[in-house]
């Protein structure tokens, strides 16, 4: 497939943001021929799927044993192998010990010899890069590719926020069915960075649009809820965990705590007394508990407590 047809092409700035890097970095790469990137309508710079993958392997092989000569070579082999497109089955390319393995399917080889690898030879590999096709038309390839974006979004969670967000929202993007991990993962990766708890909460509440009984879904909504201040919100989130299970002590909790922080003392209190309920040998509930009534003058409130915490933990 040439240029001229109708190839799917990635702006600059989708590059940096799939990859997570600058655009220095990019163009580093550029000028030294790693990839040849095709110029748009507006003179801007536009990348094919094969690119994408070349600029992220050179990116992720820099810091792998293998010497840049090697690298070189092996990219000029991928070059040449690799489509415009992106293949159904997703390409995976690795630093193995000294040597640049492509993976397609079942196979895996060599890049610069062409020669297969064996199975032991895996079994500790660094850097997998996998890039996939951003327009599938089928029901059963946007399934396949939403898993494969969810996958790659796990693979990058932990060295790249940038990429790791961009595929969560590709796989709920594709996925034929909501995803709820894809969601929850999304939300809590950005819940990370507190200057975007507010993209976190849209991100929950899409979710609970699909999946409006997620304990899950409420628990993370209630923690991004308190750290935005939202305490009112925040502890309905928390009763709503409670609403859906009955046993879940800490959410139960939390709710009171909130309420407290509230100065809703009335309504903390019974929240408290609530947990203890669900579980008697929750000790930070009794102690809230027993401090809001030692604060009402109300003794036989505090004893009753402690004396029914006390036959609950033998």
């Amino acid at each position: 497939m040439t240029r001229g047809s109708a190839v799917h092409t990635f702006s600059l700035r989708e590059v940096q943001s799939l990859l997570g890097v600058s655009r220095r970095a990019l163009q580093i790469l550029i000028d030294a021929g790693f990839v040849q990137p095709s110029r748009g309508a507006r003179n801007d710079l536009r990348f094919t799927f094969r690119e994408v993958v070349l600029l992220r392997t050179a990116l992720k092989l820099r810091g792998s044993r293998i010497p840049p000569r090697r690298v070189l070579q092996a990219l000029s082999r991928i070059k040449d192998q690799l489509p415009d497109v992106a293949p159904l089955s997703g390409v995976r390319i690795t630093a193995v010990g000294d040597a640049v393995a492509v993976t397609a399917g079942a196979a895996q080889w060599d890049a610069v010899s062409g020669q297969l690898l064996l199975d032991f030879e895996v079994a500790d590999v660094k850097g997998d890069v996998t890039f996939l096709d951003r327009a599938p038309t089928s029901q059963s390839a946007r399934r396949k590719q939403a898993q494969d974006w969810y996958s790659l979004a796990e693979q990058l969670q932990a060295t790249d926020a940038v990429g790791a967000e961009a595929a969560y929202r590709k796989a709920i993007e594709l996925s034929p069915e909501p995803d709820f991990h894809a969601y929850n993962n999304l939300g809590a990766l950005l819940a990370g960075d507190s200057s975007r708890c507010g993209h976190a909460l849209k991100v929950f509440d899409e979710a609970l649009k699909h999946f409006a009984d997620a304990e899950l879904l409420h628990a993370n909504r209630a923690v991004v809820l308190e750290e935005m201040g939202r305490l009112e919100d925040a502890a309905t989130s928390y009763l709503r965990c409670v609403e859906i299970n009955e046993k879940n002590d800490q959410a139960a909790f939390e709710h009171a705590l909130l309420l407290e922080k509230l100065r809703r003392y009335e309504e903390a209190m019974q929240a408290y007394a609530r947990c203890l309920d669900i579980n008697p040998g929750n000790e930070e509930a009794l102690r809230h508990l027993t401090e809001l009534h030692e604060q009402r003058g109300d003794t036989r409130a505090v004893i009753r407590h402690l004396s029914a915490w006390r036959r609950s933990n033998g």
